[in-house]
């Protein structure tokens, strides 16, 4: 049998291990003195309430490598081969700590996704369409997929990307003082601007306009994104050509070591490009 684990940057939630057949993988995160596991230890309005009432701002850390080996082992034990699908490499020191872990291991796999939520939530749907077929097929599938995955959001205000590192503070003046959106996207696994857009109104239409421009294949999922309030989303949502709407099976309101970095009330869509 198939084993799959994606680490929780994959914004799968633990009630939803079942739906997606995975084991979730908990990133770690510090506010204040504080350690909390991502997804378990803290709800979702429990760590907003940190962020922004509280103003404490999360340093991840690695997940427990010591405790994945072990479960790994026992399934490895049973004659099962093992997947672990890692938030992208770019971002986080994950799947090398892993691929260092398990490089001797003939029946586990570790894949840098690359990506981060929405992105491994399509990777691990590829992979339960040819859970029958040998493991070296599917990551091949898994690895093909992977560049045609298109991950473009918007922060509403650019506070949590200074804090995060991911603007300079000249960076973050300027936009602020323009009202610039920056059009987030991961590119070769790390975090990139694909645009700046004066204004909310122009930031939506060029979000609204991305499933055309960048060729959505319509013939997988759109993951339309969120973080803390869906208000944005919502609005997002009815600018964009309809016939996209079909293909929106699910909305994800991100987990907090992803959500913090775009602050609340960012938005997005991830899809496969064609």
């Amino acid at each position: 049998m198939l084993r799959v684990f994606v680490d929780s940057g994959s914004s799968i939630k633990q009630e939803e291990k079942e739906k997606y057949n995975v084991e979730i993988i908990p990133l770690r995160f510090l506010m204040g003195d504080n350690e909390y596991l991502d997804g378990i230890d803290l709800s979702i309005n429990e760590f907003y309430n940190l962020l922004i009432n509280e103003n404490y701002f999360p340093k991840t850390s690695l997940p427990n490598i010591e405790e994945v080996e072990e479960k790994v082992k026992q399934y490895l034990d049973n004659g099962d081969e093992v997947i672990i699908i890692t938030i992208s490499s770019g971002i986080s020191g994950t799947y090398s700590a892993f691929e260092t872990r398990f490089k001797d291991y003939d029946k586990v796999r570790v894949i840098d996704s690359k990506l981060a939520v929405g992105g491994i939530r399509l990777l691990v749907e590829e992979i339960n369409k040819y859970r029958n077929e040998n493991l070296d097929f599917i990551v091949k599938k898994v690895n093909d997929l992977i560049p045609r995955i298109k991950v473009v959001a918007i922060p509403e205000n650019l506070d949590y990307l200074l804090k995060g590192g991911r603007l300079s503070k000249k960076e973050w003046l300027v936009g602020s003082m323009l009202n610039l959106k920056p059009v987030i996207s991961l590119i070769d696994g790390k975090v990139k601007v694909l645009a700046k857009k004066v204004g909310l109104k122009n930031a939506f239409k060029y979000l609204a306009d991305s499933l055309n421009e960048m060729q959505c294949d319509e013939s997988y999922p759109i993951i339309p994104s969120f973080t803390y309030n869906k208000e944005n989303l919502d609005r997002l949502l009815s600018m964009t050509n309809e016939i996209y709407h079909k293909q929106m099976t699910e909305y994800d309101n991100l987990d907090p070591v992803i959500a913090s970095h775009w602050g609340p009330n960012a938005f997005g869509y991830i899809f496969v490009g064609k």
